[in-house]
Parts: structure tokens; C-alpha cells; sequence
């Protein structure tokens, strides 16, 4: 289900067969491929870093030189080429509060900072417990993130000048609103049939190019890029953070880089599974983890106000075609040089061009088959996708995935929790055995202890563990606590098929082993206290 969800995904996108293509080498067909594809990623940045720059209350030009050294660094070492990078509104909704309580100067160091935790976490190896989270809540993250996507493109409908105002700006009426919403819709036409006619050239570059040529051309009074804000600057300036050295400082940038650590790497490894599964590639967590951080790292000392991968340029880059490291290099090029030298063109790019084309991002990210899913799959899985598609539109992404996490893993522990149960014969002999059914684990570790009748029981008892698994401390604990019972009224008990590693770490229980050659051989997951002795106070 999962691959076919993805893959109805990429032909939404218009993509071909990622996963059948082979490394190619780079043939001048590849390279322009390549290039056109950074040049359309470049153009969809330009407003997204002006946006964002206003989110978190900085200057443009902050948002811009983030997008540009986060973009060049990530896509030089990242975990996953084709993934875009850049100043995202996940991290400039936390930043918002730290630059108005105390400037952008804090904002630099806490973004060094944040870079220096992502490193951190990539050499442990930490990117690898992506992996734990569920398909439901990567259909949730999509879902959210689509809708996010698109809100985020309503400023581009209000008066020019007054959409960076938090919560203010007059929204367009009459011919200007008609305007605006026809040149979006024939941008998203312009994607929708280009592949059908041609590959030749990047249906959302087409789109942007063909619709800014009729603005320009017929002088049509649309709000453009240059509306928002100037773009035009140098290149970034080395620039060491201007906050106190002292333990003051670092109580005041140590929350908010924790925060913007996890949002970051949480969104970046969640797009890098998302691309990964799109283009067929596998891994690169732990790599991607350090290159955000040194990305981070770099932009704080270059006066930008960090960043992470963003799944909107990500998926117009792999809809582009771009598949290799030279788009994401490209991209940030081209936008450095947009800086530079080409401002004023770039400023007269019509913003509903460049709306039109995240709209397409908006459907194509979209996991449009959860809908009819959600009528067959468990009730927990539907609401997992429904709780974290909301969770993300209301609060953030990261906030999003720990909640699905724990709720999914809360529903999984229920479940085994209720599978305990034990099966029930007579020996010969007179002896009853207790065929354990099920992980025991501190989920089902009441339900265990429930299962014997000891004051009918006989005065042997058997209990075998090897259909069963013994998981983790509070196990062991119920474990005892039957031993203990059966003790206190003079029954002789036996443990079997145990592993080697319940048997050193069982106390009292510990001589009621039965050794067998065919004892199963598992670890269990239980503190140092434990293991060195220490039993629920035994």
C-alpha cells in the first residue's frame, strides 16, 4: 500500500521511473537537465526566504543568504542529492520570539548552536531512529505539510506592503484579485500539459517564464517579488555573533537551539524518506544530520538565520528532474546571483507565477489515496493520519510527528498488552503448565500476573515462556512477584525456556530455572540498576 501510495504520488508529479533509471553520467543532456531545474528551485526560493525572513522578524537579506549557504552546503554533502534546502517557516515561527526579546545577534549564536546539536546527533547516529515512525504519520506529515504550503501562499493575495504585517494586510478585491487568481491558474495549466508536449524544458520554469513574459510584455499591474521586499545585496560577510561569552547567554540560546535542532532534522529526515522513496535511494540519515549542522553552523557565522530541508523545492526539484547534486548546487548559485546581479529582473517576476507553482507542490504532495484509505485501514492508523495532519497545520511539523509517535507506539504497546495469555494443560505426572502466549513487557505484565489460579493450582507448577518474550524490567518484576506468591504458600514452581539473560538477571526467581538446550537467546531491554542486581527492590 505504502509503494502504491508513493507511486501514484510521482505520477501526480508528472516524474518518470526514478527507481528504473541508473547513475547516469554527466551527458550535456543531464547537466542542462540539471541546471534548469536549479534555476526554477532558485526562483520558488526567492519569496519563500523573503517570507520567512518577515516570520521570524529579520531582514530579507537574512533569509536569503540562509537559503544560499544552507542550499550550497547540503546539496555539496548531504544524505540525499535532489533534496533542497533553506530558511523554513518551521523554524521561523520559534525564532520570531527569541529576535523580539533579543535580537538578531542571539539569533546568529542560537543557530550555531542549533548546527553544533545536528552534528552532534549525525556522529551518534541518531538520523537512524527515523525509522520508527509510521507510515501513518508520514501520511499525516505530507497531509499537513500540503495544507500547510498552501496557507502559507494566502499573504501573496493581500495588497503589496501590508502581508508581512503578523496578522494584518488587506486582502485584494475586484479586477486585481480576478487578475491574480487567472495567472495562477494558467500557471498550474502551463505545468499540468507541458510534460505532455515537451520535457525539453522544466514545466514549472515554463510555467514561471511564460507568464512573467506576459506580465512584463503587457505591463499587466500584478503584485511581483520586488513588492515584498529588495533583494539585491553583496555576498554574506563573515560575521562572529556580538552576544556576552558567559553562562547567561547560553541559558538564554540553549531552548531555542534545542528546538530548532530537533524541527530541523525531524522535517529533514522526514523529506529525505520522502525523496528516498520517490527516486528509490535508501539511507543517508546520520550524513544528512551532519551536513544541516554544518550548514547551520556556517550560516550563523555569515549572517543567516538557519534552516533545513524544505519538501516544496525538494519535490519541484525532483519534478524538474534534477536527481544529483549539481540542481542543489545550481540552485543556490543561481540565487546568490540574484542577489548580485540580477535583482531587477528577478523582482519583476509576477508572485502569482511563482504561486501557481507551489499550488501543483500543494497537489502533488498531497497523499490524495489516505482519503479513501481511511474507511479501510484500523480505526487507530485513520486517526494517527487525521491527528498529525492537524497537529501540523495548528503547531509545527516536529510537534506533529512526536505526538502521531507516541500515539502510535501507545496504541502498538495497548495492543500486545492484550495479547498476553497462557494455554493451559495437566502432566501426567499431576504438574500444570502454564503455556505462555505473547511478549511480556510492562504493558501486559498485570495481565501475567492475573493468569494463575495459585490457591487451586497443584503443588507443582510449570510456566513456559517459549512461546513468549520477556521484554523489559517490569517483566522481570512480574516474574518474581509469581514466584514470590507461589513460595508464600509452599507450591514448588518452574521456570523454562528462559533466556541466558533473564537467568542472571532474576533473583529470587533465579533457582526456579529449568535449563533446556533449547532456551532462546534475546537480550533484554532493562536499566544498569538491573543488571546489576537490583530488582524492584529484591
Amino acid at each position: 500500500m505504502k509503494r502504491a501510495i508513493l507511486a501514484s504520488f510521482a505520477n501526480r508529479l508528472a516524474l518518470p521511473d526514478l527507481s528504473l533509471l541508473p547513475d547516469e553520467k554527466l551527458t550535456p543532456s543531464r547537466l542542462r537537465i540539471e541546471l534548469l531545474s536549479g534555476l526554477t528551485v532558485a526562483l520558488a526560493l526567492v519569496p519563500e526566504a523573503v517570507a520567512f525572513a518577515f516570520v521570524a522578524g529579520v531582514h530579507p537579506l537574512v533569509g536569503l543568504y540562509a537559503a544560499f549557504l544552507i542550499g550550497l552546503i547540503t546539496a555539496l554533502i548531504g544524505g540525499r542529492p535532489g533534496m533542497i534546502s533553506g530558511a523554513t517557516g518551521a523554524l521561523a515561527v520559534v525564532m520570531v520570539a527569541l529576535v523580539a526579546e533579543h535580537g538578531v545577534e542571539y539569533l546568529f549564536a542560537t543557530v550555531v548552536l542549533m548546527g553544533i546539536l545536528q552534528v552532534f546527533a549525525g556522529v551518534m547516529q541518531w538520523g537512524k531512529f527515523i525509522r520508527l515512525v509510521p507510515h501513518p504519520v508520514m501520511l499525516g506529515f505530507v497531509n499537513g505539510l500540503a495544507i500547510v504550503i498552501f496557507l502559507a501562499q494566502m499573504s501573496q493575495f493581500k495588497v503589496p506592503g501590508t502581508a508581512d504585517v503578523p496578522g494584518g494586510g488587506e486582502w485584494l478585491t475586484g479586477a486585481p484579485l480576478y487578475t491574480m487568481l487567472g495567472l495562477v491558474v494558467l500557471t498550474m495549466g502551463i505545468i499540468w500539459g507541458m510534460p505532455r508536449v515537451t520535457r525539453f524544458i522544466p514545466a514549472p520554469l515554463a510555467g514561471i517564464g511564460i507568464v512573467a513574459a506576459l506580465v512584463i510584455g503587457f505591463g499587466i499591474d500584478v503584485p511581483r517579488v520586488g513588492d515584498m521586499a529588495s533583494i539585491q545585496g553583496g555576498l554574506p560577510p563573515f560575521h562572529i555573533p556580538m552576544v556576552p561569552l558567559n553562562l547567561e547567554t547560553l541559558e538564554i540560546i540553549l531552548p531555542y537551539a534545542v528546538i530548532l535542532a530537533a524541527i530541523g532534522l525531524i522535517e529533514s529526515l522526514l523529506t529525505l524518506n520522502l525523496v528516498g522513496e520517490i527516486t528509490g535511494k535508501r539511507g543517508g540519515a546520520s550524513q544528512e544530520c551532519v551536513a544541516q549542522g554544518i550548514a547551520n553552523v556556517v550560516t550563523g557565522f555569515f549572517g543567516g538565520m538557519g534552516g533545513c530541508a524544505m519538501i516544496g523545492q525538494s519535490m519541484i526539484n525532483v519534478k524538474s528532474g534534477g536527481r544529483t547534486r549539481i540542481a542543489g548546487i545550481a540552485a543556490a548559485l543561481f540565487l546568490l546571483s540574484f542577489i548580485l546581479f540580477a535583482s531587477p529582473l528577478i523582482e519583476m517576476i509576477p508572485l502569482a507565477a511563482l504561486v501557481g507553482v507551489m499550488f501543483m507542490v500543494v497537489i502533488g504532495t498531497f497523499a490524495w489515496n489516505s482519503l479513501t484509505i481511511l474507511r479501510k485501514v484500523p480505526l487507530m492508523d485513520a486517526f494517527v493520519i487525521l491527528l498529525v495532519t492537524v497537529v501540523t497545520v495548528m503547531e509545527d511539523l516536529a510537534v506533529a510527528v512526536v505526538v502521531g509517535v507516541i500515539v502510535s507506539a501507545l496504541a502498538y504497546a495497548w495492543n500486545n498488552a492484550r495479547r498476553i495469555h497462557a494455554k493451559t494443560y495437566d502432566t501426567p505426572e499431576g504438574a500444570r503448565v502454564y503455556q505462555v502466549q505473547g511478549p511480556l513487557f510492562f504493558g501486559s505484565s498485570d495481565g501475567f500476573s492475573e493468569m494463575f489460579q495459585i490457591e487451586s493450582d497443584p503443588s507443582l507448577v510449570i510456566v513456559d515462556f517459549a512461546d513468549s518474550r520477556v521484554v523489559d524490567q517490569s517483566a522481570l518484576q512480574a516474574i518474581e512477584a509469581v514466584a514470590a506468591k507461589y513460595q508464600a504458600v509452599g507450591k514448588q514452581l518452574q521456570l523454562r525456556h528462559l533466556s541466558r539473560d533473564c537467568h542472571k538477571l532474576l533473583t529470587k526467581a533465579g533457582h526456579l530455572i529449568v535449563d533446556s538446550d533449547d532456551d532462546p537467546d534475546y537480550e533484554v531491554a532493562v536499566s544498569y540498576g538491573v543488571r546489576t542486581g537490583i530488582l524492584g527492590g529484591h
